[in-house]
């Protein structure tokens, strides 16, 4: 069997059937980057994250430059905490998209996700949209996408495409209820999942697309051996419109807005939980630093970079990555964070609607405002040995 990296355009041009198979797939790639950047014209919608609010503490501020912004998460070190989440790929016009993104990628060192790889993997003479991420980013952090009813066999062959040193692997169930061409053998998700988490040799990242990971699908996670997730909530990118944009009729309307928000998610993790990413609605540095104060590892965003990548191209992407990095090492200065993991000991308060959440779910939330209280839990635990 030939492998991606050895197909050709040429190949595809043999089988004209294949070929009409892979331009439909293709056209379903530009819809979704047209559709999903169409949701973040105009200026930011207010969402979730504008509900966690920070004690302000005037003393506790300290010099910028004492600020580590390096992480790790899944046995990986990121210099950045947060990174560039799946986006796109699978046609000329989004290859181009993920040209500008790696070279972002590369000039910056932030960490960079592929968008779903099924099309290469099901149509090789795609595979250079998605190669490009590598090529242009040789020594960058890189996680490769491929959806949770794939194979191990696609699963490395995913991997092996952009020498990906982590597997993002999505779960969509909304957005395959509303895709015309959606696939719905859901049964079968948990094993799939299960199989691929044992059955490759670079760490998994199990990711929403944007509907939110729950407290229990956190912890049927665990359960099979996954030990990263991306919560990946809404107040982003809402693919439940997408796809009801290219449904005749659009009769699924009434869908959008499924699930919670990456914030909710968080508070509602199990603490012996996988560690966290949160992604889902992140527009500034200022969503960053909540999520890390919520426990996140570090935070994706990728409707907001998309918009500067579609306006800007590269150039625009690392001026905007640059800033995010230089605002986010400011706001943990402000908030005397030495590193991001600091943040987890801020004081933060929940309002709205988030709050209410918390309340409905048997969440205390008043803990999150006195984490920097020498009496709180947290600062007067004694060290145990292991």
């Amino acid at each position: 069997m030939r492998s991606p990296d050895d197909a050709s355009p040429e190949s595809a041009a043999q089988d004209p059937a294949g070929a009409a198979r892979s331009a439909a797939v293709a056209a379903r790639k530009d819809d979704h980057l047209r559709l999903a950047a169409a949701q973040h014209e105009g200026a930011p919608r207010r969402n979730a994250w504008d509900e966690i609010e920070f004690v302000h503490h005037a003393l506790d501020a300290i010099d910028p430059a004492r600020c580590d912004l390096s992480v790790e998460f899944a046995g990986l070190r990121a210099a950045a905490p947060f990174y560039i989440n799946a986006m796109t790929g699978g046609s000329e016009r989004t290859g181009e998209v993920n040209r500008a993104l790696a070279i972002a990628a590369r000039e910056t060192g932030v960490p960079l996700a592929s968008g779903s790889m099924g099309i290469a993997l099901d149509h090789p003479e795609t595979a250079g949209t998605f190669r490009v991420l590598r090529t242009e980013n040789p020594d960058g952090l890189l996680f490769a996408n491929i959806g949770v009813e794939r194979t191990v066999d696609h699963a490395r062959r995913a991997i092996d495409l952009v020498a990906a040193d982590a597997l993002q692997v999505h779960v969509n169930a909304v957005q395959e209820t509303v895709m015309p061409e959606g696939t719905t053998q859901f049964s079968s998700w948990i094993g799939s999942l299960e199989r691929i988490v044992a059955g490759v040799e670079v760490p998994v990242i199990v990711k929403e697309v944007g509907f939110g990971l729950s407290r229990r699908t956190l912890e049927r996670l665990a359960s099979i051996g996954v030990r990263v997730a991306d919560v990946a909530g809404t107040g982003g990118t809402d693919f439940a419109r997408v796809e009801n944009d290219r449904r005749v009729g659009g009769d699924l309307a009434y869908l959008a807005g499924w699930g919670q928000p990456a914030p909710a998610c968080l508070i509602d993790a199990p603490a012996d939980g996988p560690t966290l990413l949160a992604s889902g609605g992140v527009r500034t540095p200022l969503d960053v630093v909540r999520g890390l104060a919520l426990g996140a590892r570090a935070v994706g965003a990728a409707g907001a970079l998309l918009k500067v990548a579609l306006d800007g191209g590269a150039d625009g992407l690392v001026a905007t990555l640059a800033q995010w990095q230089s605002h986010t090492r400011a706001l943990l200065a402000l908030l005397g964070a030495a590193a991001p993991a600091d943040l987890t000991r801020t004081d933060v308060i929940v309002h709205g609607g988030l709050a209410h959440f918390a309340n409905v779910r048997g969440i205390d939330v008043r803990a999150l405002a006195h984490r920097s209280s020498p009496l709180h839990p947290e600062n007067t635990r004694e060290e145990v040995s292991p």
